[in-house]
């Protein structure tokens, strides 16, 4: 069986960084290392050059969180959504998961995390004064949390309802279709569009 005390240096030292994305174990880790000694010299550099410069051309919109190249990320930018709706998700890689399932045309929330006693993540790592501030606009009338429905999930959703009960805005949440202590982020578009279809309503503040 193949290890990385077996190779040279510089693979070892790829290995290990390799290693460090979500889900890659040794074995895997070697296997893209060594791939990329077969690549080109150009395709090679270009790799190296996209990695160098990701943080300097990568940055969170401005008015939602969400992954993008410029100032707004193109669903803040798109005049045909949905302005007086706000999906509420943990994390930016879970826009275009949802974004893929072609079920919501509203806006987005990216709080940057969930509450996690057990790591240390309070509701202070969040993005919430962004929220409040888009509340205090007036102009949203619904916020889903599509926060995932694990334990961590399901106690930042309730802490969201609370924390902006006193807007008047209508607060629902995903419900059936995503498993109970299920990560959204593993969710398909199929299962997203019940779950979006069959929010239940936390709280409604609105002046009726």
């Amino acid at each position: 069986m193949t290890t990385s005390s077996a190779f040279p240096a510089p693979l070892q030292s790829l290995v290990s960084l390799f290693r460090r994305f979500p889900g890659v174990g040794r074995r895997t880790a070697e296997r893209l290392a060594l791939a990329l000694l077969e690549w080109p010299e150009a395709d090679l550099r270009r790799f190296g050059e996209e990695i160098a410069s990701l943080k300097v051309r990568i940055f969170f919109c401005e008015d939602c969180g969400n992954l993008c190249d410029d100032r707004q990320c193109r669903v803040c930018r798109d005049p045909s959504r949905d302005r007086q709706i706000v999906c509420v998700v943990e994390q930016a890689l879970q826009v275009p998961i949802i974004e893929n399932a072609g079920c919501y045309r509203g806006l987005y929330h990216v709080l940057g995390g969930r509450i996690a006693p057990l790591e240390d993540r309070g509701p202070e790592t969040l993005r919430l004064e962004p929220l409040r501030r888009r509340l205090e606009q007036g102009e949203v009338r619904e916020l889903i949390l599509a926060t995932s429905s694990d334990v961590e999930g399901e106690a930042t959703a309730h802490f969201l309802a609370a924390e902006f009960q006193a807007y008047p805005v209508r607060i629902t949440r995903i419900a059936a279709g995503v498993p109970v202590g299920a990560d959204l982020t593993l969710a398909d578009s199929a299962t997203l569009t019940i779950a979006l279809g069959g929010r239940r309503l936390l709280q409604d503040t609105r002046t009726p």
